[in-house]
């Protein structure tokens, strides 16, 4: 018996991934000829919750609106507008092959299983290539201004991981536009009143009755009421955990709350030690900071990334001559160079900065040199280009980057560990599904750059819509419960009980302090770099602290009002217990693979070491109770179109 049916025999929960049968380029379709279909006049009795409008909940809410389901979004935000996807300005991914490189469906299938290190599904993988070309159809049509190049074309450009021309850009934050046109279509329904939407509220709870989700409990942020809301189905679209790092890319609201409540109702968190690290990222500065700018992964298609080779070098980079200075991505992988992947880049650069060759007042970054590009290009073309870019690093670091090369270091940017979710992004509770980047991701244990945006999107345009309906064509004729049910009201007790409970400790430190103490230790020993030794440490040093959290927490106000500080603490609380399990699965994984790098487990170069007759599997963990004791279930990873091997990028 392998590890692997050791650890199959040990599921407390039956894990059943649905994945179609048939060559891996007509599952998809195969899926889609034998799903069950509700007719429109049937649509509109069902109802479906709709949690979070960024990117996936945007685009999933306004689909099922358009075919006729009742669907309620709900956003902690003032307006549907604002999404972690705001922030990414560098592209999304399409195979459409303008350039005629060489690209495809198969090969950017291939190069997302590779670039996660053969950690991800292949059929969801596949099904994300092949939505890619129509993701990139819809946003044109509702009017995205993406580049374009002379002959009218859309334009594109190439990303970390890739060796092809398949990002698709628009002028300023790709990301921010992309929602802008996602929002559009949801706008629209919420003025025909497909859509009803409930602005600044949070979920707090998820209602499971009968072993099938049924609804949720929210708190209003403006006047702290409590208020259920029942449901068909529930569908949560509330982005990573990435800010348990305290300092990441994330805007501060990003939070896992919603997925952790579900979670704690049953449902699989899987994978919680995969997240990325972003290489293009301004260093911190100073101690008082609360979120690192993300400069984009475009920046490498012509920028040059160096350091210099004298770790005691005092001289400004102009200064240094080509001789003295270490191209090293270059170096390294001469195949990809500075588009080597985000995993790869970003522990080059650790190890570059912890052999003291940092740059900059802290010796914290690297060079990411624009001289050779503008002298090549000339000025103006590298202003059309990046303009936003470099004018935004300019106002922060006080630095023109078109005379001195930008300072970069890598940061928490996403997390590819989430919600367990089978092929029609249902988890474990029937009834509950995951979208975007709440779920545990089609990218494996390290996402390529433009493909978070390209997720989203799949699963709120072209997956969920069709999905969704298996689960809500055998509810059809059958009663929902009411608000009034039992389960309503406990969940509504029980929230209000652990409000209550932060207010009552009225110690002396505040939600932000354990926040940054919090996400020290994680940044520490479960970072860019881990060990058995320091993961350890990081499980003793978590529950302390957690204690210290739940006897000496002040929370001003009252439970009745607006309180922002009351929600900040509930949000803590959650990302003390993920960050647990994020150790927990961390130390669990004795190998390395794409954003989960275990020091004990690396090449003779460097390069992760992954161990496939053990640990090629999906890790789901299930609530024990206790933080400290979930238990662990397993969906073995199978691959029929491509072979696991050693990633490469030289």
């Amino acid at each position: 018996m392998s590890l692997t049916d050791d650890l199959l025999a040990k599921n407390t929960v039956q894990l059943d991934s649905k994945i179609p049968a048939g060559p891996m380029a007509d599952k998809w379709n195969s899926y889609k000829d034998n799903m069950k279909l509700v007719n429109p006049n049937n649509k509109r009795k069902f109802k479906v919750i709709v949690v979070g409008t960024g990117l996936a909940g945007a685009s999933a809410a306004a689909t099922l609106a358009e075919l006729g389901y009742q669907v309620d979004a709900f956003t902690f935000h003032d307006s549907a507008r604002r999404a972690h996807s705001i922030a990414a300005q560098g592209g999304i991914n399409g195979a459409k092959n303008y350039k005629g490189d060489g690209d495809s469906i198969h090969r950017l299938f291939y190069d997302t299983v590779k670039g996660g290190d053969f950690r991800a599904r292949e059929a969801n993988v596949h099904r994300l290539a092949e939505n890619s070309v129509d993701i990139i159809d819809q946003m044109v049509a509702q009017g995205v201004p993406f580049a374009r190049e002379y002959g009218g074309l859309l334009d594109n450009r190439s990303f970390g991981g890739a060796q092809v021309s398949r990002t698709f850009y628009a002028r300023g934050q790709t990301g921010q536009q992309l929602l802008l046109g996602a929002y559009q279509q949801f706008s629209r329904q919420v003025g025909l009143g497909g859509i009803r939407l409930f602005n600044r509220t949070e979920l707090i709870d998820i209602v499971v009755i009968d072993g099938h989700a049924s609804g949720i409990v929210v708190r209003d942020l403006v006047t702290g009421e409590l208020q259920s809301h029942a449901a068909h189905a529930v569908v949560l679209a509330t982005g990573g955990y990435g800010n348990a790092f305290f300092l990441s890319t994330n805007a501060m609201a990003c939070n896992v709350t919603a997925a952790w409540r579900a979670h704690r109702k049953g449902a699989l968190f899987a994978n919680p030690c995969y997240t990325q690290i972003h290489p293009t990222c301004i260093p911190q500065s100073d101690d008082s900071q609360s979120k690192l700018t993300l400069m984009s992964e475009s920046l490498r298609n012509d920028g040059r990334v160096w350091v210099p080779t004298n770790p005691d070098e005092t001289r400004q980079a102009r200064d240094i001559p080509e001789e003295e200075r270490d191209y090293y991505l270059e170096r390294l992988y001469p195949s990809f160079g500075n588009l080597a992947p985000r995993d790869i880049s970003s522990r080059a650069a650790k190890r570059l900065v912890d052999k003291g060759q940092g740059v900059g007042p802290k010796k914290n970054g690297v060079y990411l040199d624009f001289s050779e590009a503008i002298e090549r290009l000339g000025h103006d073309v590298v202003q059309e280009r990046y303009g936003n870019l470099f004018e935004m690093y300019e106002r922060i670091a006080g630095e023109n980057p078109y005379e001195t090369p930008m300072r970069i270091y890598p940061a928490s940017h996403y997390t590819m560990g989430g919600l367990w979710v089978d092929y029609e992004l249902q988890t474990n509770i029937p009834g509950l599904y995951a979208a975007g980047e709440a779920n545990f991701s089609d990218h494996g244990a390290n996402r390529l750059g433009a493909s978070a945006l390209m997720q989203g999107l799949s699963d709120g345009y072209f997956v969920l819509p069709y999905t969704i309906g298996n689960g809500l064509a055998p509810l059809l004729g059958k009663s929902m419960p009411g608000i009034d049910h039992p389960e309503f009201k406990a969940a509504e007790e029980a929230a209000r009980e652990r409000f209550n409970a932060y207010l009552a400790i009225n110690g002396t430190k505040s939600p932000d302090y354990f926040h940054r103490e919090l996400g020290k230790i994680i940044w520490d020993y479960c970072g860019m770099e881990r060990t058995e030794e320091g993961l350890k440490k990081a499980l003793e040093l978590l529950p302390a602290l957690y204690q210290e959290f739940k006897t000496d927490l002040r929370v001003t106000g009252d439970g009745d009002n607006m309180n922002q500080t009351l929600e900040k603490a509930g949000r803590v609380d959650d990302f003390f217990q993920l960050g647990m399990l994020m150790c927990r699965d961390a130390l669990d994984r004795k190998e390395s693979c794409g954003g989960h790098f275990r020091s004990e487990y690396q090449t003779d170069e460097g390069e992760a070491l992954r161990d496939d007759e053990n640990y090629c599997h999906v890790a789901a963990w299930q609530w024990g109770g206790d933080p400290m004791t979930p238990n662990l279930n397993v969906e073995p990873l199978e691959f029929e179109a491509v072979h696991l091997a050693t990633r490469s990028y030289k």
